[in-house]
């Protein structure tokens, strides 16, 4: 048999292989910087508590870490696992400072996974050197008051604010069930190449594979099979390779706050904070409406599954728009299902979406950050609903001015709905002046295209792509008179057609700019009927976003600085243009209007306003007594800022107009 002699790996307790006095780290110049963020601090911790309150035989494995003896022997070269090492020294330096003056013994033995026996002044991992002395300023607890910015000292600051004393012993214990596969490599080994098979071989697992996952882990094979069979492979059924798309929308509808689909993994959690325990019998429950709106959402990917024609047909045209009105859809269908809405009620919230929609992408408004909103309307009932849409859906004046002169959107789904076309598939859109004419083109049989001037020319090209040169037109028609002078297309093909609006074509003598006009006009008038705006007297928001909808960003993006333009605070204009002075100006007010809710909120996730300046950093005095930690990373801010908001009751009051740097970010 066969001997491996250069690769070594061994399963350990990570905390016994941290603590050996061998075990003395350095991580290589060519790794990238430390990243994790607050998120995944949460989880970690969630998963250390977790553990902790299992029996002795529980353990929670953290993967595999890859280290090399370096040409001295002294130090562990880590290859792959700084990110996770990092962190988890993190959370034990806090652990440490937070006992240090109660608890001598514990502190002792956190100490020795800190700092190297051989040197007490040296932390026992060393980062890259660009960045080392940073982190053992944070680790040994030698930061001066300089407010700066890292992701060592936001990490360390929320684990300090979670990790108190009374709750160390527990913590600890949760740590020393931590193991992990130490995969030391010998002389010869190619550890660029182990690297690459560890973190390389097959593709990441996505989001609902890590849900499926969750949902499985702790349940006996027989309950794993079980569930398996009776929920998850039916919602695989009903959903097919948009699964993922599924979980993001499912989550939109319940939560009523939007779920980044790009990151790591944002989707997934999103499901974990909405399920943080899955037992059996919850899990059962839970699957059964998982279940449900699955095979709701595979009706809306494929409308012919629905009985009721008039229902069928809204949810080809919502189709138009792609797949990003899915949760409002998902929430009313599930209601109209469940015998909680009447049909004409379904139908009425569909074309309300439709109408939003057309209606922004004829003005140039974007489509994004939405739909979580009215799905948080839309549990307040049918006229929260319709005020909610009628904010943010144009006016009749303002689309019937871009019509005039802009081009069509989604122009064969508009098309058809205006000329009675049931199914558009057979159908071309038809340019009655060509986009792009030739010298022979002619509207009146009489002068060539060679022949107009340049601005005509211009005014023509300037209109052809809008409302009321435009028509639908069979494909063999269409390909017959591709480029042809009005008066023959108008002869012999939309003389012909089975459309009424284009055979009516054939009573204009000659098509030029006059014509077009004449004709936006009559159409725009049947547009704005067909796509009616709720008829309620709420304005246009001027793209302000509700502070529940604001996207949550990792670390401090390039121009963070200028994110917004402003803020409306329950009618109140505040000049404020990043979410560090938002997140400071909205927990000052908070302590002021609302103490209750800031205290409340500060409580239950253990920060950010302490009684005490407890460790150094940047903090702000909201008293004498009370104090506001500022060294948050932006994501961690904007939750915070949205979560104090809600407790207060006046998240809907709150509102951020994002700048042009903010929308790019």
């Amino acid at each position: 048999m066969a001997t491996a002699t250069n690769v070594e790996a061994t399963a350990t307790g990570t905390i016994e292989w941290l603590s050996a006095p061998s075990t003395n780290i350095v991580v290589p110049v060519y790794q990238r910087q430390y990243r994790w963020d607050i998120g995944g601090c949460e989880k970690l911790l969630s998963d250390i508590r977790a553990v902790a309150a299992e029996d002795d035989s529980h353990r929670h494995f953290i993967g595999s870490i890859l280290s090399a003896q370096d040409a001295s022997g002294a130090d562990l070269i880590l290859i792959d696992g700084q990110q996770r090492i990092t962190t988890v020294m993190l959370l034990i330096a806090a652990l440490h400072h937070a006992v240090r003056d109660t608890d001598p013994a514990m502190a002792a033995e956190l100490e020795r996974v800190l700092v190297r026996q051989d040197d007490p002044s040296r932390t026992k991992l060393r980062p890259h050197h660009a960045w080392a002395d940073l982190y053992e300023s944070v680790v040994l607890d030698r930061r001066d008051d300089a407010d700066r910015e890292s992701r060592f000292d936001d990490n360390y600051a929320f684990f300090r604010s979670q990790v108190h004393a009374e709750e160390a012993p527990r913590v600890w214990r949760g740590l020393q069930k931590l193991e992990h596969v130490s995969i030391t490599l010998g002389a010869e080994a190619n550890a660029q190449q182990i690297f690459e098979s560890l973190n390389s071989t097959g593709e990441p697992l996505r989001d609902h594979e890590l849900i499926h996952n969750y949902i499985l882990m702790g349940l006996s094979h027989a309950e794993q099979l079980a569930v398996e069979e009776e929920f998850w492979l039916p919602i695989e059924r009903s959903t097919g390779e948009t699964i993922g798309a599924f979980w993001r929308h499912y989550l939109v509808m319940t939560t009523g706050r939007e779920v980044a689909a790009a990151g790591e993994h944002g989707v997934y959690a999103a499901f974990r904070s909405s399920f943080p325990r899955v037992d059996l019998e919850r899990l059962r429950s839970e699957a059964t409406v998982w279940r449900e709106y699955a095979e709701i959402y595979g009706t809306l990917l494929d409308p012919s599954r629905e009985p009721d024609h008039e229902i069928r047909r809204q949810l080809g045209f919502l189709n138009t728009f792609g797949r990003i009105a899915y949760p409002l859809a998902m929430s009313a269908y599930g209601d109209h299902r469940r015998g909680l809405i009447d049909r004409a009620e379904l139908i009425e919230t569909l074309e309300w979406v439709q109408a939003m929609f057309l209606r922004r992408a004829i003005v140039g408004l974007p489509p994004e950050r939405l739909i979580a909103r009215l799905c948080r309307a839309r549990t307040q009932g049918r006229d929260a609903l319709m005020r909610a849409v009628a904010r943010i859906t144009p006016s009749d004046e303002r689309v019937s001015a871009v019509l005039k002169y802009g081009e069509l959107p989604h122009a064969a789904y508009v098309l058809g709905r205006l000329e009675g076309v049931e199914d558009v598939a057979g159908f071309d859109v038809e340019h009655i002046v060509p986009a792009a004419p030739a010298d022979s083109w002619s509207g009146d049989g009489i002068r060539p295209w060679s022949e107009y001037s340049e601005d005509e020319q211009n005014s023509h090209r300037a209109l052809a792509p809008t409302l009321g040169n435009l028509t639908l037109l069979e494909q063999e028609l269409a390909e017959r008179v591709f480029g042809a002078p009005f008066p023959v297309k108008r002869d012999e093909a939309y003389a012909r057609s089975a459309v009424a609006a284009t055979r009516a074509l054939t009573g204009t003598d000659a098509w030029g700019t006059a014509a077009i006009a004449q004709r936006t006009a009559a159409l725009t008038e049947e547009l704005v009927r067909i796509w009616a705006r709720p008829a309620l007297p709420e304005i246009d928001d001027d793209g302000l976003t509700p502070i529940l909808d604001a996207v949550r960003r990792r670390g401090w993006p390039a121009g963070w600085e200028r994110e917004f333009d402003y803020v409306e605070y329950r009618g109140e204009h505040w000049e404020i243009k990043d979410v560090k002075a938002l997140f400071n100006r909205v927990f000052r007010r908070a302590w002021t209007d609302d103490r209750r809710a800031a205290v409340a909120y500060s409580a239950r996730h253990g920060g950010p306003i302490y009684d005490a300046m407890a460790w150094k950093g940047h903090w702000d005095a909201l008293d004498e007594e009370h104090f506001l930690y500022m060294g948050w990373d932006s994501n961690y801010m904007m939750n915070a800022i949205q979560g104090v908001l809600e407790e207060s009751g006046i998240a809907p009051e709150v509102f951020v107009k994002y700048s042009y740097i903010g929308n790019v970010m």
